[in-house]
């Protein structure tokens, strides 16, 4: 475990010697790479022993063992030096790469680290989506599920309230007007209508039904009471006579 995560911690650190930065060059960046405060320098490498013996990097292809290369250079801002096992002169095994930008040290991550952090940012943005959309659920036995949304509620009480249209009248409320204004037509008919817009009215000619007088009227009442006859009785028998008994 403790390996792990000093590899973590390597993946998440930098290291920079500012007093080095203005005269780097190919020659001397495996120098800079191996300074005693650099926490990316492996100390039990070949390129140490072979410092403390005053030779050329030429005599690390004749040994075995863990060692530093440059890789690549691109002056004056990038230089790439690979960590590597060494088990023969043409045979390595690539352990790790750390890139130089402007003097300061990064260690590449691996494929793995690459996918495993790009995993778990998406699982961590999926599962903060989730734990929000939950927080908006609502749920009542009576009304079941619904999203109650605060911004929303925000968005409407920001806005400016509108008057509210008034809706057109109902299909029975137009044919009840309807039929008052036919009726009162027909009670009271217009004296007066205009053919066209702009010209002179004409009076309309209404017929009159010959009214009925009063006396008339009592008098047809009186005649059909006088025409029925009066219902007569039924004839009933005498009542019969019983002797006393004595």
């Amino acid at each position: 475990m403790a390996a792990v995560d000093l590899r973590d911690n390597l993946l998440g650190i930098s290291w920079v010697d500012s007093g080095w930065v203005p005269i780097l060059n190919p020659g001397n960046v495996l120098d800079y790479f191996s300074e005693r405060s650099n926490p990316f320098y492996d100390r039990t490498c070949n390129n140490e022993m072979v410092k403390m013996q005053r030779l050329s990097l030429d005599h690390l292809n004749q040994m075995v063992g863990v060692e530093y290369i440059l890789l690549h250079a691109q002056e004056p801002i990038l230089y790439i030096i690979r960590k590597q096992q060494r088990q023969s002169p043409t045979q390595v095994t690539p352990l790790s790469d750390y890139y130089i930008i402007a003097g300061v040290v990064y260690q590449a991550p691996d494929l793995g680290s690459v996918i495993g952090s790009r995993v778990l940012s998406a699982v961590h943005g999926i599962q903060s989506a989730f734990d929000e959309a939950m927080s908006y659920c609502r749920y009542h036995p009576s009304k079941g599920y619904w999203w109650h949304f605060k911004d929303q509620e925000e968005r409407e009480k920001a806005k400016p309230k509108s008057k509210k249209k008034e809706e057109p009248s109902s299909l029975f409320q137009r044919q009840r007007v309807d039929a008052l204004l036919v009726d009162l037509r027909q009670k009271f008919p217009p004296a007066f209508y205009q053919p066209k817009p702009g010209e002179k009215p004409i009076p309309v000619e209404v017929k009159k039904e010959p009214e009925t007088s009063t006396e008339a009227i009592r008098q047809e009442e009186r005649e059909p009471a006088a025409k029925t006859p009066a219902p007569t009785p039924p004839n009933k028998a005498p009542p019969e006579k019983r002797a006393r008994l004595q």
